[in-house]
């Protein structure tokens, strides 16, 4: 008998929905980004981006229903982001699967955001399985995981300020790039000279750990000296800085923990120059390293239905319906955490 999982994804600025059939069969992938949205504040609103969510939920989870061709009837399980992220938006999505688990019967399992990441790359490659390195790197989060088993990770490092993705949107913002910047940054990069301006690479050498936002001020004064530098070479200097580092932080922490299998998710993990030098790399090195989809690298409910379907087809998990958001969720560490 077939089973359904419905992932709602609302942990900042896109409302999400989708569902899998049994453990990897994507029947549908429904995102509403709000990009425009708050493109005019040069970020994300928390305010405004629950009242988005209110209104968009609904539709969301209609639509990614009727791609998989199903009732709500039909669903047998149902997981939703409860956190990291902003509180108000995580309260729409949560709230609402809690609501349907309730009235339909059916078991309710609360994801943590981070770990739905680290779900991702199963859809698009799902015999590549644990032991394997992961970097986490997205726009409000950047970490290496140690993956020892699905459900057992060891947080080698994490950003101490700014995360990868938050670097370029400010970086690009302050290139005159509109929200969200990373995008666009990536794209007049591969035109540029990457040695343009000589970008500092923040804590390069300097175990697992990163930081950006001495990197985002070194931009900052530079266009301000420097306001010829076409925006090209800005654009790719500063885009080889954050990939350089990235890059050898991620190759380091492999030979450290002996690492053969690489999974890199989240956002920047589209990132076109990003994933050249990691393959450069990889190659150079015999590891190989594994991407999602670049449909599934942002913010999205396919990852979050992944990881609720395994924490309950593996430990039989059930979340409380009267769960909470937890903004400040950090990844378990243990498989029953």
């Amino acid at each position: 008998m077939p089973f359904y999982t419905l992932g709602v994804e609302s942990s900042c600025d896109e409302t999400a929905a989708a569902v899998l059939e049994s453990n990897h069969t994507l029947r549908s992938n429904v995102v509403f980004s709000q990009a425009d949205l708050h493109a005019c504040y040069g970020g994300v609103v928390p305010e405004v981006a629950s009242r988005n969510h209110v209104l968009k939920v609904a539709p969301v989870v209609q639509a990614a229903l009727d791609g998989a061709g199903l009732r709500l009837g039909d669903l047998s399980l149902i997981g939703a982001t409860c956190g990291p992220g902003l509180n108000g938006p995580l309260l729409v999505g949560l709230s609402v699967a809690q609501g349907l688990a309730f009235s339909l019967d059916v078991p309710f399992v609360a994801v943590n955001h981070l770990e739905g990441h680290l779900f991702a790359h199963c859809l698009s490659f799902p015999d590549v399985e644990p032991p394997l390195l992961a970097l986490l790197v997205s726009g409000g989060h950047t970490q290496l995981v140690n993956v020892s088993a699905w459900g057992h990770y060891e947080v080698l490092g994490s950003t101490r300020d700014d995360a990868a993705g938050e670097a370029f949107d400010k970086a690009g913002k302050l290139m005159g790039l509109g929200y969200p910047a990373g995008p666009q940054l990536d794209k007049l990069a591969q035109g540029g000279d990457p040695d343009a301006v000589a970008f500092p690479r923040p804590m390069l050498k300097q175990g697992y750990d990163f930081s950006f936002s001495g990197l985002k001020t070194a931009v900052r004064y530079f266009v301000e000296d420097h306001p010829a530098t076409p925006l090209v070479d800005l654009a790719a200097s500063f885009q080889a800085a954050v990939v350089e580092v990235l890059v050898h932080k991620l190759f380091a922490a492999a030979r450290g923990y002996h690492q053969e299998t690489l999974v890199v998710v989240g956002g920047v993990a589209a990132n076109s120059g990003l994933r050249k030098q990691l393959n450069l790399r990889a190659q150079r090195e015999g590891r190989r390293v594994y991407y999602p989809d670049a449909k599934l690298c942002a913010d999205n409910a396919a990852m979050i239905a992944a990881c609720a379907r395994y924490r309950y087809a593996t430990f039989a998990e059930r979340s409380p319906l009267n769960l909470l958001a937890l903004p400040a969720l950090t990844l378990p560490t243990s498989a029953c955490a």
